[in-house]
């Protein structure tokens, strides 16, 4: 287990970090995160700079006290945003993490160009405009600006990406290095790519390994790939990946991939399944050595008296039955978003728990 400590706070890990992707975890208030476990989580520059714009939350104190979230935060580059462009692709569109449609216009050396989804404008993210505003929101952990190749790149558009993104992290060091007002210690992580290519993975580690980053993050995975081709990444990576520095992995939610990338070496992760799933009355029911999920809409629940999980203690479980929750999703009434929420957060938290015990133990 190992200790990650911020200026807003100390994060044990391995850790689950789920996405606050416009400055707040839906359906969630930040005075419930404590009581759930919630150590960090992941907000998005992007959207940020669309909406409200990174200019009012510096002048208003910087995401933790614009959005009261109190814990230490990570904020992605707008780099996933880049994931589904390559040839053929331009002007197409791309998902994001929250299923928003992005016009995407084009891939350059220079950097990366959008079309604002609210109003129509062009915006160009370049490596320096990504590090001048991850440093206005004011997260504790920010990511280089990267090009996350999409599943099914052919090896030699890979290959380019890769080395694009190598070039574009030195650009973002150098932004940092020229920042004569940073508020705080804001730590940066490098992003490994090089898509499902064994040598380009390596050569990427290697080569983010090498830079002056304080940490590591694996990206291009969970984008489409087998769970075999997931496992594979991680494992390439694994050898040129530094003790001494923190590992992140981008985008991975499932609780066999997270246990199996903990044997690797990575630290904390990152993944919307959680909070989508439950916003769409799917919760968790733990058994031993994996997660279950249900349905809540299932007619079959109507009359069952029992909660979501028997041996949770989480605020839903502990007062609310499986019949309630039904009726509130049947009703589509707000109060079921936040309770299935909460329940779907505790149980990750729960599960980080115990492979943090398995970690101290040397069971993992």
């Amino acid at each position: 287990m190992g200790v990650l400590q911020t200026e807003h706070g100390s994060i044990q890990t391995p850790a689950f970090v789920p996405v606050a992707t416009r400055g707040t975890l839906k359906t969630i208030p930040p005075k419930d995160l404590r009581d759930i476990g919630v150590q960090t989580a992941f907000v998005n520059t992007f959207h940020l700079t669309v909406h409200p714009g990174v200019d009012v939350i510096k002048k208003l104190g910087g995401i933790h006290k614009y959005s009261g979230l109190n814990i230490p935060l990570m904020s992605d580059s707008a780099g996933f945003q880049v994931f589904s462009l390559g040839p053929g692709k331009e002007k197409k569109g791309a998902k994001t993490h929250e299923g928003d449609e992005l016009p995407l216009e084009k891939i350059s050396e220079e950097g990366v160009q959008f079309r604002s989804p609210r109003d129509g404008k062009i915006m160009m993210f370049t490596p320096e405009f990504s590090m001048r505003n991850q440093e206005k929101i004011g997260a504790d952990v920010i990511m280089a600006f990267d090009e996350c190749i999409w599943h099914g790149a052919t090896y030699e558009y890979t290959k380019a990406a890769t080395e694009r993104t190598h070039r574009w992290l030195v650009r973002c060091i150098e932004a940092l290095r020229r920042a004569q007002s940073r508020p705080k210690r804001q730590f940066l992580y490098g992003i490994i790519q090089g898509g499902v290519f064994k040598d380009l993975r390596q050569a990427s580690a290697k080569f983010i390994a090498q830079q002056d980053v304080d940490g590591i993050a694996i990206g291009g995975v969970s984008v489409g790939e087998t769970k075999k081709e997931l496992r594979e990444q991680v494992s390439w990576v694994a050898p040129y990946l530094p003790g001494d520095k923190p590992v992140h992995l981008l985008g991975v939610g499932q609780i066999d991939d997270i246990l199996d990338a903990v044997r690797y070496g990575v630290d904390t992760f990152d993944c919307v399944e959680p909070t989508r799933l439950a916003r769409n009355g799917i919760v968790y029911q733990r058994s031993r050595k994996t997660l279950t999920r249900l349905d809540l809409t299932k007619s079959r629940l109507l009359s069952d008296k029992n909660p979501i999980q028997k041996n949770c203690g989480c605020y839903t479980c502990q007062n609310f039955s499986l019949s309630f929750l039904h009726h509130l999703f049947k009703e589509r009434e707000l109060l079921g978003y936040y309770l299935a929420t909460y329940h779907n957060l505790s149980i990750f938290e729960q599960l980080f728990r115990k492979v943090r015990e398995r970690v101290v133990n040397n069971k993992i």
